[in-house]
């Protein structure tokens, strides 16, 4: 967990509570779009760190972006952000000339939000275009006391921007969801140590690694862990995981079989 920057925490703990507050108010009233903008500016200056006046621009002096808000940062675009009403239930679609625009001019960070709710998406430039979402927060449920609601504040802080913070934490969710976990869970390496471990317990029972295997995928985990785009990219990631292993450690032994052959 990274060491967050001691003028952040105390932003944060200065302002969060005061837009808790006033996003809970705008979303109670229905505010329109346009005065969700003016707050949501005001968030990422007071509790994010941004330069509202330098670093925060305006859809009109974006050209052709139709994108509510960009975050400019060292002149260079880091973030779209998507601004709709306060009280409107965000989704897919509201992302969609944000991820247009970002995919034209190479700028893969978009931001999605209403005030409360708060969606942090990477753009994936491949064909077609697509995009995959990193984190999300709600800003009412978030503590400046909780060191984890800090570290998801932190992806989309000022502070941050100077770093590779955004890209270490999408790699690590890449690789510790619950596709993943689920992949492991049905090895056979872990079927085997259930069956080793329920063997020890009760000698007496008679129990394979495939009766396991099949308790686990019909009973235990959830059908989501086990069908679906996401659950074939975990396995083409442990697939490619364990080549790698395998290409390694036929070098080390080559290596070694060298060094023994040079010996004699």
């Amino acid at each position: 967990m990274e060491k967050l920057p001691k003028r952040f925490v105390e932003r944060v703990a200065k302002s969060l509570k005061q837009y808790q507050h006033i996003t809970e108010a705008q979303r109670k009233r229905d505010v329109s779009e346009a005065d969700t903008v003016t707050v949501v500016k005001d968030i990422l200056a007071d509790i994010f760190g941004y330069d509202k006046y330098a670093e925060l621009t305006s859809e009109h002096q974006i050209r052709g972006t139709f994108c509510d808000l960009a975050i400019r940062v060292d002149g260079k675009i880091r973030f779209l952000v998507e601004v709709k009403a306060a009280a409107l239930d965000l989704n897919d679609n509201h992302l969609r000339q944000a991820l247009n625009y970002g995919a034209n001019q190479g700028i893969e960070w978009l931001v999605l939000t209403n005030g409360v709710d708060w969606q942090l998406h990477k753009v994936i430039f491949g064909q077609p275009i697509d995009k995959e979402e990193v984190a999300r927060f709600n800003l009412g449920a978030i503590s400046a006391q909780r060191q984890d609601d800090l570290q998801i504040l932190y992806l989309l802080a000022r502070e941050g921007t100077s770093g590779d913070v955004l890209n270490s934490f999408h790699q690590r969710s890449q690789l510790v969801n619950k596709f993943m976990v689920a992949q492991y869970v049905l090895s056979e390496g872990v079927s085997a140590l259930i069956r080793r471990d329920l063997r020890r317990h009760f000698p007496d029972l008679k129990v394979s690694p495939e009766q396991i295997q099949e308790l686990l995928c019909n009973e235990v985990l959830k059908r989501e862990v086990l069908e679906g785009d996401k659950v074939k990219e975990a396995q083409s990631r442990i697939k490619r995981a364990a080549n790698k292993l395998a290409k390694q450690a036929e070098k080390d032994a080559a290596v070694v079989s060298a060094g023994d052959t040079a010996s004699e």
